[in-house]
């Protein structure tokens, strides 16, 4: 049974700030590249789309990490005492593009905590806004939505009975080297996504979980591909389902007025992750 959700402290943490800078260098593109694959867009002159997701990641010794392999609760991110910790969605606007060599700063702040009462039990929601910024200008401007929630609230939703059809799609096969290359990338230790046996008998998921940036990637790189030379400006994304490895998903899109409507589905056409992009 979990703790008693003291929401006055929790909410202690709103305005909390940190910030960190890495180098956009050769061989982190190089890596970046060959993980994404076929999925990926590359634009002259500019580093990849989401790669800042992969800059001045937390660097916690062993003895900071919480069991699921996250750093352990009570720093930055405030000490939700629900087991499961979740990248539930958010939104992007891009300002200008981020290049080779250059030196980023991520700033992070605490923007909101709220607590909700789901079909699953209580759930806790951490708003992070981030600002990326190089050459002393904005760079991408975006909110982070955390999911904290219980234990037995893995089961995946059911599957539709007749599947989404895109205009444009992408098959990714979702084999364990993506996850883990990912994972590495990212500098995730969150043990569902490389440690079958903890994500089965821990946290009660058939298989492991793909990473929802890396389905969020996948999705904005297609709307990039497909934009024809305009600019991706905003991409707003959510997490709809858990997708799980072992075989071949879907990247999805739809043509709209102003940008795409793109989804993510697993092997039986089940919805996993959706998003918008605009121009």
């Amino acid at each position: 049974m979990s703790q008693a959700i003291d929401m006055d402290h929790l909410r202690g943490w709103i305005g909390r700030e940190e910030a960190q800078v890495e180098t956009v260098t050769p061989a982190l593109i190089e890596r970046f590249e060959a993980t994404i694959g076929h999925g990926l867009y590359r634009e002259p002159q500019a580093a990849p789309l989401a790669i800042h997701w992969c800059l001045a990641p937390p660097a916690v010794a062993p003895e900071g990490l919480g069991p699921d392999g996250h750093p352990a609760r009570g720093g930055f991110l405030p000490p939700v005492p629900l087991p499961r910790r979740m990248w539930a969605g958010g939104a992007m606007t891009f300002l200008q593009p981020l290049k080779p060599g250059d030196v980023v700063t991520r700033r992070s702040r605490i923007a909101d905590i709220v607590h909700k009462t789901g079909r699953s039990g209580e759930l806790v929601f951490v708003t992070v806004a981030h600002d990326i910024i190089a050459g002393g200008e904005v760079a991408v401007s975006e909110r982070q939505d955390i999911v904290y929630r219980p234990m037995d609230a893995a089961k995946p939703a059911p599957v539709p009975v007749e599947p989404r059809v895109g205009a444009h799609s992408l098959s990714v096969d979702a084999t364990t080297t993506l996850l883990f290359r990912y994972s590495a990338l990212t500098f995730n230790g969150h043990r569902i996504h490389y440690d079958v046996d903890y994500a089965r008998s821990e946290e009660g998921y058939p298989g492991l979980v793909v990473h929802g940036p890396l389905q969020a990637t996948l999705m904005l790189h297609l709307a990039a591909k497909l934009a024809e030379a305009r600019p991706v400006a905003t991409f707003d994304y959510r997490g709809v389902s858990p997708l799980f490895h072992g075989a071949t998903f879907t990247v999805n899109a739809n043509p709209t007025e102003n940008g795409f409507d793109l989804w993510c589905a697993d092997h039986q056409g089940r919805t996993t992750m959706q998003a918008t992009a605009t121009f």
